[in-house]
């Protein structure tokens, strides 16, 4: 019953997350919330895990998901249930686009797609930035403003963005050293 419960989710998400890996989070977070198969800190290593290896984001946290939830087959179901919409989609809209692609309700309607890409993937960076740079539960503790920020995350985000901008460094030398920084400084 998990697999098929997997793959639905999954499916589901696939189906309705248009725009790329980062605009399945605001749907992983409802997933989260629904069965309980994983915490907000998880999604969060997953997100780190996902941008730092090959492949799709999306896909890799469907992956993980499935697999801390149900094991290798887990991972196997949740990473086809994601990407299935995607297929029979793509082999649908390939035989009418061929015939319509002049057409201007499906210009309308891909032009119409870019907003929603666009407010999801809007919504997964400020759920990102939440879980990294903004911490509510400790100011609500202590009271004090500068709990409320992550100082620490906030200047290796910094001192990241002025190397991006005046160095020519693989992004690799980045997250290797993202990750480092985090486990010294333990983030």
């Amino acid at each position: 019953m998990i697999y098929l419960q997997l793959f639905y989710e999954f499916f589901k998400t696939g189906l309705f997350a248009v725009g790329g890996g980062l605009a399945t989070l605001p749907f992983l977070y409802n997933l989260s919330d629904k069965t309980g198969w994983f915490t907000y800190e998880q999604l969060a290593d997953m997100v780190a895990i996902s941008e730092s290896t090959p492949g799709p984001i999306g896909v890799n946290m469907a992956t993980y998901v499935g697999f801390e939830t149900a094991g290798i087959l887990g991972a196997v179901v949740a990473t086809l249930g994601l990407i299935a919409p995607a297929i029979v989609i793509i082999v649908i809209v390939a035989g009418f686009l061929k015939k319509f692609q002049d057409n201007q309700y499906v210009q309308n309607v891909f032009y119409g797609l870019r907003p929603a890409s666009v407010g999801l993937i809007a919504a997964a960076f400020v759920s990102v930035l939440t879980m990294s740079v903004i911490r509510v539960d400790l100011f609500r503790a202590s009271g004090v403003w500068t709990d409320l920020f992550s100082i620490k995350a906030i200047l290796l985000a910094a001192v990241v963005y002025v190397l991006t901008n005046k160095t020519k460094w693989h992004p690799a030398f980045f997250l290797l050293g993202s990750a480092i920084v985090g486990v010294i400084f333990k983030f």
